[in-house]
């Protein structure tokens, strides 16, 4: 994560509080360039763990190296994305979990990759706090970390940024950025055409989309982050809204190096009628069939709970369906899901249409 500790995330324990001139320092304004330090050994181990085909040098330079040619590309284009885990961290934060969402961050730039057909390459991330816990940092990058191994994608450096406040006590936020690769004759979307078939890959719960709408309604329902969820038998409020955004990456890239892919999409924010139609060409929609998979208990206890319209729901979260594939050959794609040990949902079809998004039956949150 960081590797610069001049600006590390900062706590002023173990530091002095003044200079031996008695003159101001920089402990004294809040920020503790030990600690960071400190944080940058505990995450090497993690980070290094995380190295891949073209990775060249480690935490602690000014910049971060990568070699195309040893990862393996002749051709390729670079693809890069950005993104953040937003108040989904109010709930970590709150319920003093922060194992998993350092998943999140990682996955929600690299699901975005894996759409433009790219390989994820290499990641980095921007952790902003006002006072360093060295303990909780450590936790989030390698969270980081995992989220990277299970990707293929080398945690090459970051940024933890100490700012006495400018966060409340114990708040934190974080970016990500990721890097990754695909040859030139290899990018996604291509050659969709009508006719050709949507199967969606389940998500593993709300991903970290609408989290300001789910904290709405847990306020609404009275409950605690450490109350038994209503939607997940064994597990409290925090733990289950707290699971971590399914990556897609190896599925998506498996299934697309076997030449069975004409697209895909990632549903974020937006929900499936604002990101589905990112993919589609000129004078194409798509037509959704809303009975084609089963919504997850989790939304449909924040439809009920909420009192949130059904458009709403789709609006804003991915109402049980993470990933879109397009595809002209559905019977092969499914075998291969099969085959993974893992579920589609024949969902829908691209047809000829002025409108982009179409839904032919309802999606029932009861």
């Amino acid at each position: 994560m960081t590797d610069q500790p001049d600006i590390a995330p900062g706590s002023s324990q173990g530091t002095s509080s003044h200079s031996t001139t008695g003159g101001a320092s920089y402990a004294q304004a809040g920020v503790d360039i030990a600690a960071g330090d400190a944080l940058v050994d505990a995450i090497k181990p993690a980070a290094k763990a995380t190295n891949r085909p073209g990775t060249m040098g480690g935490l602690g330079g000014f910049g971060a190296l990568f070699d195309l040619k040893a990862a393996g590309f002749t051709d390729p284009v670079l693809v890069s994305c950005t993104d953040g885990v937003g108040t989904k961290l109010m709930v970590a934060i709150e319920a003093g979990k922060h194992d998993d969402v350092g998943i999140d961050l990682v996955a929600m730039c690299v699901n975005d990759l894996v759409v433009q057909g790219a390989t994820p390459l290499f990641f980095l991330d921007y952790l902003a706090t006002g006072k360093l816990s060295v303990e909780a940092a450590a936790t989030v990058v390698k969270g980081i970390a995992k989220g990277c191994a299970e990707s293929g994608c080398a945690l090459v450096g970051g940024e933890t940024a100490e700012m006495p406040g400018m966060y409340a006590p114990g708040h934190y936020d974080l970016a990500g950025f990721s890097v990754g690769a695909a040859e030139r004759n290899s990018l996604l979307p291509a050659n969709i055409a009508e006719g050709d078939t949507l199967i969606g890959l389940p998500s593993s719960g709300v991903h970290s989309n609408g989290f300001s709408l789910v904290r709405e309604v847990v306020r609404r329902s009275g409950l605690g982050w450490n109350d038994p969820a209503p939607f997940a038998e064994g597990h409290t409020l925090a733990e289950a809204l707290l699971t971590p955004t399914k990556l897609y990456v190896r599925t998506v890239l498996d299934l697309h190096a076997k030449g069975l892919l004409n697209g895909c999409a990632h549903i974020t924010g937006g929900g499936l009628p604002g990101n589905l139609p990112r993919v589609l060409p000129e004078n194409l929609g798509v037509r959704i069939d809303g009975s084609a998979w089963i919504v997850p208990p989790v939304f449909r206890w924040l439809a009920e709970t909420g009192n949130v319209a059904a458009d709403e729901m789709l609006r804003v979260f991915n109402c049980g369906i993470g990933m879109v594939l397009v595809t002209s050959e559905p019977e092969k794609v499914m075998a291969e899901l099969d085959a993974r040990g893992e579920t589609g949902f024949l969902m829908g079809q691209i047809v000829r249409s002025d409108d982009a998004y179409t839904l032919t039956t309802p999606v029932s949150f009861a």
